[in-house]
């Protein structure tokens, strides 16, 4: 990409919903150049595509935006992982690595990490409450869901900031445009991120503890000799590429969901108002965010086979980006799509995926929403925007978020 391509991509990733209103009134598919794919933007296409992982395979669904260079590539071949994961794996393969993860995120662990979440949050919000401003991104967001799937996978806290910051920057390696001094002090802080996943996996293979990692380790390796063995060095790379993506997923996500929820409660200060006045509407408050504003506003997919979709004929080896985020603003599925709205009927929207690939982790992502937005009407129903500092959104489709948060009260 050159410049004016890293910027088109960057205005429609930071705002991509009048693409998505074209893409839906437009006879067919639309093609999207900055996305090389094909965009899927209706509510009843998106399901269709999520209905037939036979037939859309899920094999690119990380596909980066951005090739590293041979510099960059070397030093991740000082890691570990670079095997598949849940969210880009299909079949059989995807059921095997699927099946401890959904095990993990059973209700049962989730309501067992709540009283955690809920603790760590409480703290988080006194840390900055007497002070009367804040950037809720960088003090809050960004830390609540780290600290909380560190705690379920058994990161001991003082290794879940190395972690965290390790998750990011595996973001950033992926999805966002950077010079290649940039791109090779990122990679630093994936490798040593994975190196430190890598410790937990031996350790905990050799010691299990209750915690996701050892169930992990548990449901997918083979087990060695009683009283010795150790992991192949292909299970270590295994391993390492599981957690690492289980630890994206579960505090980036949740971080983005968290961040605009709060960003359009104070924006609709009305629906703020009501939610302190109200704080029963707070579950529905939760899903008219996650609808309305998509963290995850689609995956990849590559048809593996000759398709029509919405009368387009897609050739084998085409790509399709499936636009969860347009579908839930889609008129024919929600009314009054483009309004934010906490009493609306609940409906059922595709903010975190469905079908075989969606979220596992939906709830636990839900309840630290819920737990937020349940202590900060209490703690500080005079949340508001601070003025001076105009908030932009992140430019990915991947984690949709306010790149800061600055609020006041």
């Amino acid at each position: 990409m050159d410049r004016h391509e890293h910027a088109r991509l960057d205005a429609l990733q930071r705002d991509p919903y009048p693409l998505y209103a074209r893409a839906r009134h437009a006879e067919g598919l639309t093609f999207v150049p900055e996305l090389d794919a094909w965009l899927v933007a209706r509510d009843a296409d998106v399901r269709e595509v999520l209905r037939r992982p036979e037939a859309f395979s899920s094999a690119n669904a990380l596909r980066p935006d951005v090739l590293p260079g041979p510099t960059v590539l070397a030093e991740m071949g000082r890691g570990f992982g670079g095997r598949p994961v849940v969210v880009s794996s299909d079949g059989a393969l995807h059921q095997r690595l699927r099946a401890p993860v959904v095990h993990g995120l059973s209700p049962s662990r989730v309501a067992a990490v709540v009283p955690y979440a809920a603790e760590r949050a409480g703290v988080l919000i006194e840390g900055f409450a007497e002070r009367g401003f804040a950037d809720l991104m960088a003090e809050f967001a960004l830390v609540l869901p780290g600290q909380v799937i560190g705690h379920l996978i058994g990161l001991a806290p003082a290794d879940v900031p190395l972690a965290v910051h390790g998750g990011y920057r595996a973001e950033q390696l992926l999805f966002r445009p950077m010079a290649e001094a940039d791109q090779l002090a990122a990679a630093r802080d994936v490798v040593e991120m994975q190196h430190l996943l890598d410790t937990y996996v031996r350790e905990r293979y050799a010691r299990p503890e209750d915690d996701l990692c050892s169930s992990l380790i548990t449901a997918l390796v083979t087990p060695g000799e009683p009283g010795g063995g150790e992991l192949t060095l292909d299970e270590r790379h295994e391993m390492v590429a599981h957690l690492q993506n289980f630890l994206l997923a579960g505090h980036l996500t949740t971080s983005a969901l968290i961040g605009s929820a709060l960003l359009h409660l104070m924006h609709h200060r009305a629906q703020w108002d009501l939610l302190c006045q109200k704080p029963e509407l707070i579950p529905a408050a939760v899903e008219e965010a996650a609808r309305y504003d998509s963290p995850i506003q689609g995956f990849r997919r590559i048809t593996t086979r000759p398709v029509v979709l919405s009368g387009t004929e897609l050739p084998t080896g085409a790509v399709v980006f499936v636009a969860f985020g347009s579908a839930n603003r889609d008129p024919s599925r929600h009314e009054r799509p483009d309004v934010f709205d906490i009493t609306r009927p609940p409906a059922r929207h595709l903010a975190f995926g469905y079908g075989v690939h969606g979220c596992p982790g939906s709830q636990l992502a839900r309840e630290q929403l819920r737990v937020t937005l349940e202590l900060l009407t209490a703690r500080l129903p005079g949340l508001r925007l601070a003025e001076e500092r105009p908030v932009v959104m992140r430019p990915t489709m991947i984690h949709r978020s306010p790149e800061e948060l600055p609020l006041i009260w």
